[in-house]
């Protein structure tokens, strides 16, 4: 371990010249707040916290650099630099929809008319969009980037940034940084060609918040990295206060020059609330109204005041309740524009990963071994093409009906489920379960040990409402740090769905569609279909002794689909598959993952806090995000989600066992001849032992 000093050895470098232009404006026309366009959405994402420093790799660096030279004394300044970028992005973006809605022209010219010109076009323009959605990809890195790095202090100055805050709150003796951070060197670091970058290795709580003001705190991923896990060392209240005192103590001093070390921790100050806002608003504020209510007293009394940031601070958070509640309705211009800009990326990212699949669809295929039973081969490629943009149905023999008519919904429910093929049940379910799964975060994978969540048998009993669970056991968060239990919600809706698959299987009706589920990598409800083939009462019926030989090769990749999702907490996230195909997770096997890396100590003989063991926490609950950016399309059939809802709900707490009895197909069928003989026989035999 290295006591930390700003010594040449270090990774952070003095200001230069271009960082320190970085964070000024043409005309300095601000008083002690941010430029409000550079505060547009300050979260750095999931990808900051799942790749850390490797998220801006060396093409990023020599881009920025080369970018906004002038070509007469090839002098660089970053005002051209930001200002070139936002031209590009927007060239590039506008290029992006045009050729969108160019291409879906086409698609529906070729359906109709199917003619030989349109499919030559096709191919070609497929090209063209993944190469334009490739290039607005990197140039909106490349932005992050730019504000990433802006508004940090030298990491040596870090002490200066805490005794900033308010006198009565920071009772103890002048500290060097040496008692607050603990750092290991590493020799070699893929985005710096400089030997002995130091890495941060524990650090007290306090030393922990101080670091987000560090210079390289955004372009490492400890931002994001922290908003995911500071619960475990210091509670919501305390981080907000930390924040506000920094804020309190340099508003009013900071000067109209943002080089100053004032300017500096205020506006950095406001980029970390308002990155918390962005991406824990619902785990956090929208769950603790004192949390909340102090937040925006401060905002209305001490920053609304002196400048505009405190509008779009109340009106950020007005957003972000809106989005709770369920309401459409953004209010803020910059909201809408963000929104608008947003959706247009969102539409060529499904069109993409439409076409992706439409050319070659990488699916997970297990290949089983007679003497070894089930190999994980999830490396295999085969190629799926269709005519039409969606897949095909996955499994032949689960293929029906390519259309259904639910005008009889309110008839018995067997029958109608009968009439769907797998594929369409598949892609319903998906919708269904893509519902609860888009409403959770990564903070809710968290301490999932004091919600009652256990490996084994049913993560929560059906007797015990999640209002009751106690929170006293193996809490591995603050005391007084409130916890959002959304968790429970999600493994009580996959216990549901496993019950309901059951008593579907011993009315006499299956519904074979896990397969198609993991092949479209759908891991939540494969899972949860699988835990319904493997209740008890299930296994015991006699069409388990007579399962044909597809069925039986089913549930041995579905078993085989299990153990790949236990062997490693990021299987999913391997190579490029999840960024273009969507992808839901076992809720109950991410929170077990979680849980592995939560076991042992988290603090150090000294009292620091591992930030190592922190940090791949937050590594692995941010896939959740990165999950939640690439939605299914399939097209919702609302009339049979409903129907599922209601049958779901009827059997949630079904008795597998006495619907399995009132089911006389459930049994071995004897004919009454033979009955009536067994019985006489059994009679005959009884009547002999007494004479």
């Amino acid at each position: 371990l290295q006591s930390n000093s700003c010594g040449p050895g270090f990774a952070e470098e003095n200001a230069s010249s271009e960082e320190q232009a970085m964070i000024k404006t043409a005309g300095n026309s601000y008083l002690a707040s941010p430029n409000l366009p550079d505060f547009c959405g300050c979260s750095p994402g999931w990808s900051s916290a799942f790749y850390g420093a490797e998220c801006f790799d060396s093409e990023v660096h020599s881009y920025l650099k080369n970018l906004g030279k002038q070509k007469s004394s090839e002098s660089q300044n970053i005002d051209a630099k930001k200002v070139e970028l936002e031209q590009l992005l927007m060239m590039e973006t506008k290029n992006y929809r045009k050729t969108i809605k160019f291409y879906q022209k086409l698609l529906q010219k070729e359906r109709r008319s199917k003619g030989a010109e349109t499919k030559s076009v096709l191919p070609k323009l497929r090209g063209q969009l993944q190469e334009m959605k490739s290039k607005v990809q990197f140039l909106e890195l490349v932005k992050k980037y730019v504000q990433a790095k802006q508004w940090g202090v030298e990491s040596c100055v870090l002490p200066t940034v805490i005794h900033n805050g308010k006198a009565d709150t920071m009772d103890m003796a002048p500290v060097d940084e040496s008692s607050l951070l603990l750092y290991y060197n590493t020799e070699k670091h893929q985005c710096n060609s400089r030997n002995g970058v130091r890495v941060l290795q524990a650090g007290t709580p306090l030393g922990l918040m101080a670091y987000l003001y560090s210079r390289n705190a955004f372009l490492e991923g400890y931002v994001q990295q922290f908003l995911y896990t500071f619960r475990y060392f210091c509670t919501q209240e305390e981080f907000l206060q930390f924040l506000l005192d920094r804020i309190s103590s340099t508003l009013s001093s900071a000067s109209l020059d943002p080089s100053t070390f004032l300017t500096k921790i205020c506006n950095r100050s406001f980029y970390i609330l308002q990155a918390w806002i962005e991406d824990c608003y619902s785990v956090d504020f929208a769950t603790n109204t004192d949390l909340l209510g102090t937040l925006k007293e401060f905002i209305s009394s001490k920053v609304a005041s002196l400048n505009g940031y405190g509008e779009r601070l109340l009106s950020l958070l007005e957003d972000a309740s809106a989005r709770k509640s369920g309401s459409a309705d953004l209010c803020s211009g910059v909201h809408k524009r963000e929104e608008e800009s947003e959706e247009g990326r969102k539409t060529l990212h499904s069109l993409c990963k439409k076409l992706s699949e439409d050319v070659s669809r990488k699916n997970f295929y297990w290949k089983l071994s007679k003497g070894m039973g089930p190999i994980a081969q999830y490396q295999r490629e085969r190629l799926h093409t269709s005519s039409a943009v969606l897949p095909k149905p996955c499994c032949s023999s689960f293929t029906g009906k390519s259309s259904v008519s639910l005008a009889r919904a309110d008839e018995v429910g067997p029958v109608l489920l009968m009439e769907c093929s797998a594929q369409q049940l598949c892609w319903q379910l998906t919708l269904l379960q893509q519902e609860v799964f888009n409403k959770c975060h990564p903070v809710h994978f968290l301490n999932s040990r004091a919600l009652g969540v256990k490996d084994k048998c049913v993560a929560v009993p059906k007797a015990v409402s999640t209002e009751t669970v106690s929170l006293k056991v193996c809490n591995l968060f603050l005391s007084n740090c409130i916890q959002d239990q959304y968790l429970l919600q999600l493994l009580k809706n996959a216990d549901s769905i496993s019950t309901w698959v059951a008593a579907e299987i011993v009315t006499c009706h299956t519904t074979k569609v896990s397969k198609c589920c993991y092949e479209q990598r759908n891991f939540a409800t494969a899972m949860q279909i699988l835990a319904g083939l493997e209740n008890l009462i299930v296994r015991q019926l006699p069409a388990w002794k007579i399962l044909p030989a597809k069925v039986a090769e089913i549930m041995e990749e579905l078993k085989a689909v299990e153990v790949f999702l236990k062997s490693d907490s990021l299987c999913l996230m391997e190579g490029d598959r999840f960024k273009t195909l969507p992808t839901i997770p076992s809720a109950h096997v991410l929170a077990m993952h979680v849980q592995q890396l939560e076991t042992g100590g988290f603090t150090m003989t000294n009292g620091a806090h591992k930030w190592a063991k922190l940090r791949n926490i937050a590594k692995v609950v941010s896939q959740v995000h990165a999950f939640q950016e690439n939605p299914y399309t399939y097209a919702p059939d609302f009339k049979l989600q409903s129907y599922l809802r209601q049958r779901i709900t009827r059997f949630k707490d079904a008795d597998i066992s006495a619907l399995a009895a009132d089911n006389c197909a459930n049994f071995h069928q004897i004919p009454a001849e033979k009955h009536s003989r067994k019985i006489q026989d059994t009679l005959r035999r009884m009547k002999a032992t007494f004479q």
